[in-house]
């Protein structure tokens, strides 16, 4: 097993019917976490960083520590860009050794975003690196993606967009939303499997990716708030129509909020619990074990990619 692209591991989940999980990181412990959890339920993963995540690990220190999580797992990784917003930021990942990169271009106009999107292909694929890019616009706050409403993906525009631009795998929106508060209080969230469908009839074999689809669990929710957090209203998508995603066209499913969730809810347990720790592998360690069990817990009940390695 190794530090791998995208392509085998996108093959094998669409004629599996399960999706791999995409799961953002920011520093040593969300790595081990993740990656753990990864090997325990016998799945390939996807560490992937925003252009936010890279300023603050640094691609050379990121690079270096999936290195080591591929030596002592034995597991398929690999390295993405998540959310690129341009060639430069591209260019810098390729560089330190990323094997997947995202440009994100649905903030442009479709000509505009086809044109970016050919050439980030063109450089990475010179480079033997796939690229994943956007079309629909995601509501929602991650980072520096941000935007106030959806725009759903046009099934027909999906279309001319891979044949025009060579484009490897392609988020689309169908109702997924950046963020820990993706939908009011009382909103019940649906995605809109009808463009799925059309979208996979009219492009079979071709991977698509959901961005914005943490379920933000209640449960963890429950525990940050008990130990002091003040996270009100916070609503994620239901597992259940996750589940169904993967099942079809979905390869690739993106998780961040989760992961910041669970890391916070074991720091803060600590924390209080044990005002005089000052121990940061004691509190780090515990967000860390959380992790590791919300990866497990999402490669087996949601992914549906246990054992295919």
């Amino acid at each position: 097993m190794a530090l791998v692209t995208t392509k085998k591991m996108f093959e094998k989940a669409y004629k599996g019917k399960y999706a791999i999980g995409a799961f953002n990181v920011n520093n040593m412990e969300i790595i081990q976490g993740i990656v753990e959890g990864a090997r325990a339920q016998k799945s390939p993963v996807i560490l992937q960083a925003s252009k936010g995540a890279l300023k603050y690990i640094g691609p050379r220190y990121l690079k270096a520590m999936v290195d080591a999580a591929v030596a002592d797992t034995g597991i398929d990784i690999a390295l993405h860009l998540d959310h690129g917003p341009d060639l430069n930021t591209v260019k810098i990942c390729i560089e330190n050794g990323f094997t997947s990169v995202m440009f994100d271009g649905s903030r442009y106009d479709y000509e505009e975003n086809v044109r970016k999107t050919r050439e980030v292909v063109k450089y990475a694929h010179a480079c033997g690196v796939v690229v994943e890019a956007e079309l629909g616009v995601l509501a929602g706050v991650e980072d520096n993606v941000q935007s106030n409403m959806n725009i759903y993906t046009d099934p027909d525009q999906a279309v001319d967009f891979v044949n025009s631009t060579d484009v490897d795998s392609l988020a689309i929106a169908i109702g997924t939303s950046h963020g820990a508060f993706k939908f009011p209080v009382n909103f019940k969230p649906q995605l809109k499997f009808d463009i799925l469908e059309k979208i996979q009839s009219k492009l079979p074999g071709f991977p698509i990716v959901l961005h914005g689809a943490s379920a933000v669990d209640p449960d963890t929710i429950e525990v940050c708030n008990k130990y002091g957090a003040k996270i009100a209203g916070a609503k994620g998508i239901p597992v259940e129509m996750l589940r169904k995603a993967s099942s079809m066209a979905v390869c690739k499913i993106n998780m961040d909020t989760d992961l910041r969730l669970a890391m916070t809810a074991g720091i803060r347990k600590v924390l209080v619990e044990k005002p005089s720790e000052i121990d940061p592998r004691k509190y780090l360690g515990a967000g860390r074990n959380l992790i590791k069990e919300l990866v497990e817990k999402k490669i087996g009940g949601v992914l549906g990619s246990s054992n295919t390695l």
